[in-house]
């Protein structure tokens, strides 16, 4: 999951507690700081072009993906320039990047046969991508595991990635096992294995896994265990975290047991500026900040009354 540094800053300034961030050795510290904010932008489905562009350019194949998919997803079909991307990502070895251009859509240069030297058809990057995770798989990369079943490998190459500890195949395969659309013998133990599974995922950072975990230890009444697993994830700057941390610590609503500090509460929330509109959370942050505001000043307005 990709964390956005000033957010965590501000988080750890309001709970006092440290923060840290690992940066990729092969940029310069300035392509660094433009690759992160590109993708904290990507992931808030904001425009992230000029950062990304910037550790692309430098050579990081990551940042290539990334500005591939968003130039593509931006004109809703495959550029010129997002398959240029696609393929400099792909040459260093990125299988998504493979599987990106062996399923774009119709490869009209091979089915006409007019294909440039030397370029590869769609046909070609899905043998690679193919032939690259199966490499890798078969050495217990569960994320090339969790390709090969996206590329047609079948359940078992999902159950294999998942066993492995990769969390999107656990959380597919915890989604497969709670809809009935895959068998789990006994019947009986389909139930704990789910949860498992979704813990397992939760724990490793994928969000819709730990939400489904939350919902989980809810119906069972351990609320303590969830509170935990609320603040760690804020402390690990995880936007929608905080914004239910700083709501409830404001009892705006009231829930999951946290004991009311208006004064945390608020500042949490202020945090979530930072985003700056990512995924509309400026409307819920002004709406929030404000509910707490107008309690906060009641409170002070009783408490001086009361001298």
């Amino acid at each position: 999951m990709i964390r956005s540094k000033q957010l965590a800053l501000a988080i750890s300034l309001v709970l006092m507690l440290p923060w840290s961030l690992n940066h990729a050795a092969v940029l310069t510290s300035e392509q660094v700081q433009a690759k992160t904010q590109g993708m904290i932008l990507y992931r808030q489905k904001k425009t992230a072009e000029h950062y990304l562009r910037i550790a692309a350019q430098a050579g990081d194949s990551e940042a290539q993906y990334y500005l591939a998919e968003e130039l593509r997803l931006a004109s809703r079909y495959m550029t010129g320039e997002a398959h240029k991307w696609y393929v400099a990502a792909a040459e260093q070895g990125d299988y998504y990047a493979m599987y990106q251009l062996a399923t774009s859509g119709n490869d009209l240069c091979e089915v006409m046969g007019n294909c440039p030297v030397g370029e590869r058809s769609a046909r070609d990057w899905y043998r690679l991508a193919r032939s690259t995770t199966e490499q890798l798989a078969e050495q217990g990369d569960g994320e090339a595991m969790y390709m090969r079943a996206l590329m047609g490998g079948g359940s078992s190459w999902l159950e294999r990635s998942a066993e492995a500890g990769y969390p999107e195949a656990q959380y597919r395969l915890a989604m497969m096992y709670k809809d009935g659309e895959k068998f789990y013998f006994p019947p009986w133990g389909r139930g704990e294995k789910v949860e498992a599974l979704l813990k397992s995922a939760g724990e490793s950072g994928h969000r819709t896994a730990m939400d489904y975990y939350i919902e989980i230890l809810q119906k069972r009444g351990e609320e303590e265990r969830v509170r935990e697993i609320v603040v760690d994830m804020v402390l690990q700057g995880d936007a929608d975290a905080v914004s239910a941390y700083g709501a409830y610590l404001a009892h705006t609503p009231e829930g999951m047991g946290f004991e009311l500090d208006l004064v945390k509460g608020y500042g949490l929330i202020w945090t979530l500026l930072e985003l700056d509109g990512g995924g509309a959370m400026d409307v819920y942050v002004a709406e929030k900040l404000e509910k707490i505001g107008k309690k906060m000043t009641g409170l002070s307005d009783f408490l001086c009354a009361g001298r």
